[in-house]
């Protein structure tokens, strides 16, 4: 048999988490225009192809950070400073550095000509993130993955 107490107690207890509030969850900073630099990769031995990636960069930043777009926002400057594929391909574990893309950048948030925010981001991932070793596009897919890893880490520091 329940007791008076205990009856009191429980209903209380079930009156006040129904009074519980959950804040709204934390938005991001505004993002204006988004820009890339990936100009340094060139004498790095990419070559030409340092424009697509800059490219690639911008619409992978556009796609994640889509909710954090605001007309007349600050700009976001991503400067690439570095993109390093490892020369093998395949499995290995965390940690070894034989088979671990690499890719350094600096995300700036810039509203006119202040610099609000600046964050260093490095990503590493495994080669094998880019899929299969065999595959004739393998190197596109594993620069695709360190970019859309980059992308996120952008994201994420940004409060996104």
């Amino acid at each position: 048999m329940t007791s008076r107490r205990a009856f009191l107690t429980g209903s209380a207890a079930l009156a006040a988490g129904g009074l519980v509030s959950f804040g709204a969850e934390a938005q991001g900073a505004p993002v204006g225009a988004i820009r890339v630099d990936a100009s340094r990769l060139g004498p790095q031995g990419w070559g030409e192809r340092s424009a697509s990636i800059a490219r690639a960069l911008e619409q992978q930043l556009a796609y994640q950070l889509g909710g954090q777009r605001q007309r007349g926002g600050p700009t976001l400057y991503v400067t690439v400073q570095g993109l390093w594929l490892a020369s093998y391909a395949g499995g290995g574990s965390p940690g070894d550095s034989d088979n671990t893309d690499n890719m350094d950048s600096v995300a700036e948030l810039v509203d006119r000509g202040r610099v609000l925010a600046s964050y260093p981001i490095r990503t590493a991932l495994l080669s094998s993130f880019g899929g299969a070793w065999y595959r004739p596009d393998v190197d596109e897919r594993r620069v695709a993955a360190l970019l859309e890893n980059n992308a996120l880490w952008i994201k994420r520091y940004l409060g996104g």
